[in-house]
């Protein structure tokens, strides 16, 4: 049994302990509460004057698939640039479980994140969701069930292949060839539905088409990349229209239409805060659009958009707080939001009995830029104390 005794407990759904104590034992938590003695054969770390919280998620990362550390001029493998329609495409399969991002994310905190395909494909495959635990192949980290689907909009799949001198060249161009395919997808699906598993009147199988099949059925969420507000409506539209499950991605100009993404109850994930107007559809990034949103009743989520960078997401809160994002949305916005947005708050995103026992002890506020993480906890299995670095 392991214990953690003495801590400041934000529990997110229960409020904050000043005082205390979490058990731990086969890889969950087991009792949480300010009075709780300890079993003398527990193995203790003593969290005095320490903020204890929930292990950290990040909801959309590019972590282990960016060959990092790189050389100039080297590119990731989350972009398959061939063709601006790539759902066939996993990017388990570039995932390297020994990358410096794993390590460097666990250190901070972090014991949960999804890892997408890039946004140069309207849609660019399927990402998955892992645990930042130690492990030489992926699938000692991955967790099984979660898998989502890449969309993008806006600039991105523009310049790829606008430049190549394809499809698509325009914003109409990208939502015309992103709907082209949905209907396709959907076609491919009731042709499958209709057939009753009889082979004879099986649908020609279409490698392309299979994996937007949960997609077009509303049982695999897709992740929209979306900044401009035009690109969000346009989002909007395509997702109702086909009846998607999805959620919203970097939404750098929210804050222009906070009652809509209210109206849609849709996840947003906030991020990158902390890079220059290095593309035009980031020129109105600003650091009070979380706040803005939350405060509008949005769910938000925050994320640093990264591979090893990822380990600097919460001082980029720190100062989304300092713009006006209230505390309480600043802790949800990386704990239980995205672990609703991945469905896994079952599991993970709160201090609670019966959950993973993935926790995080840090030696001041943890969205403070003088703050350390000095212990991670992912399924029981201690991390730390963490090199100060």
């Amino acid at each position: 049994m392991l214990a953690i005794t003495g801590g400041k407990l934000v529990t997110i759904t229960q409020g904050i302990l000043e005082n205390g104590v979490i058990l731990i034992d086969e890889g969950k938590i087991v009792q949480i509460g300010e009075n709780i003695p300890v079993p003398e054969s527990a193995q203790v770390i003593d969290a005095k004057g320490c903020w204890v919280t929930p292990g950290l998620i990040d909801a959309h990362t590019h972590i282990g698939t960016g060959n990092e550390p790189s050389s100039s001029g080297s590119t990731g493998d989350f972009n398959e640039t061939s063709s601006p329609i790539t759902p066939q495409v996993r990017v388990m399969d570039s995932f390297n479980a020994r990358n410096m991002g794993v390590a460097a994310t666990r250190q901070a905190g972090f014991t949960t994140c999804c890892t997408l395909p890039g946004s140069a494909n309207l849609i660019g495959g399927t990402g998955f969701v892992f645990k930042t635990r130690e492990g030489q192949v992926v699938e000692q980290l991955q967790v099984p069930g979660h898998d989502v689907m890449k969309f993008a909009l806006g600039e991105n799949p523009r310049r790829a292949f606008g430049q190549k001198d394809k499809m698509p060249k325009t914003r109409m161009g990208s939502a015309a060839l992103l709907r082209e395919t949905l209907f396709h997808a959907q076609e491919y699906a009731q042709a499958k539905a209709a057939a009753h598993g009889d082979p004879a009147k099986m649908p020609r199988p279409d490698f392309r088409l299979e994996p937007l099949v949960p997609v077009v059925e509303g049982k695999m969420k897709c992740r929209i990349h979306c900044h401009r507000v035009d690109d969000i409506a346009t989002a909007i539209r395509i997702a109702r229209e086909f009846h998607l499950d999805y959620a919203l991605e970097h939404v750098t100009e929210g804050y222009l239409i906070p009652e809509l993404l209210k109206e849609e109850d849709v996840f947003c994930t906030i991020g990158p805060m902390m890079t220059g107007p290095y593309k035009e559809e980031v020129w109105n990034r600003s650091l009070t659009t979380p706040g803005k949103l939350a405060r509008a009743g949005v769910k938000v989520c925050m994320t640093a958009d990264n591979g090893v960078l990822t380990k600097y997401l919460p001082v980029h809160i720190g100062q989304c707080m300092a713009a006006g994002l209230p505390e309480a949305d600043a802790f949800r916005s990386v704990t239980i939001l995205p672990a609703q947005l991945l469905g896994m708050a079952d599991r993970i995103g709160s201090l609670e009995v019966g959950k993973d026992a993935d926790i995080a002890i840090f030696d001041g506020h943890p969205f403070c830029n003088f703050t350390h993480c000095t212990h991670t906890i992912i399924d029981g299995a201690v991390y730390g104390p963490h090199a100060m670095a």
